[in-house]
């Protein structure tokens, strides 16, 4: 019984095709080629009279079909392996790809009508609600963070500073430079916090060529927190002190 359809309906002769498959709700890696093939040439009769450029692509799957049909009545043709091969496994797997393609275009077009519902515009935030600083707490700063700790940390890179003296070269004698002032380690401070967002209280300490530079560097660190420039926090005791900038990139 022929299945009354529409040319136009069809994108081409695999979407026919498996509409027939939807349709008469058989698995796609098992056609009844027999069954489909009947429908599908029921289906090219009533397209005699449409455009010939658009038939003959629907005339050349029916050739395939048919051919499809004639070898499944005939013995199966067997590979190397021993394996019969089944005729439609070429258009099983044609299908499947056009499948997945089709429901790939249903997304896009999905995607395609959802987005057409969006509507963007440039931010229009006040420059008085940009540059607000939320005040800050020097409480929550310090919070877990003790003097005791801070020298605890401050002693044991004394002590590490010490252990790089050379007995022999430092009774050598040299040159001293004139050592930084606070104000001068703050800003070098700020410009490293700057470029790095979070860093080690101990590493910044390591990094000091001198005891002096060492004490000018933790009193900084002092001054950066107080201020509001720098957060300290340490998850457990004796854990590393971490460093958090809040200062803003160059």
């Amino acid at each position: 019984m022929g299945i009354p359809v529409k040319l136009q309906v069809f994108e081409g002769p695999l979407d026919l095709l498996l509409h027939l498959i939807e349709k008469n709700k058989v698995n796609i890696y098992d056609i009844p080629i027999v069954e489909i093939t009947n429908q599908y040439m029921d289906y090219i009769h009533a397209m005699e009279r449409e455009d010939l450029n658009i038939m003959s692509e629907f005339m050349v799957m029916a050739a395939t079909l048919i051919s499809i049909k004639c070898r499944m009545l005939l013995p199966r043709e067997t590979t190397e392996e021993g394996e019969e091969e089944d005729p439609r496994e070429e258009l099983v797997r044609q299908l499947l790809e056009y499948k997945m393609y089709k429901y790939m275009s249903y997304e896009l077009r999905d995607r395609m009508a959802m987005a057409a519902k969006n509507v963007y515009k440039l931010p229009t935030i006040p420059k008085e609600v940009l540059s607000y600083r939320e005040p800050v707490d020097t409480s929550e700063l310090l919070d877990g963070l003790t003097l005791e700790k801070l020298n605890q940390i401050f002693l044991s890179v004394m002590r590490r500073q010490e252990e790089k003296i050379d007995p022999i070269r430092s009774k050598f004698g040299k040159i001293e430079k004139e050592e930084v002032s606070l104000p001068e380690k703050m800003e070098e401070i700020e410009n490293y916090a700057r470029e790095h967002k979070t860093f080690c209280f101990s590493r910044l300490l390591k990094k000091q060529a001198s005891k002096v530079q060492v004490i000018v560097t933790f009193l900084a660190i002092l001054e950066l927190m107080k201020i509001g420039a720098i957060r300290i926090s340490q998850k457990q005791i004796f854990d590393e002190i971490e460093i958090e900038s809040l200062l803003e990139r160059g």
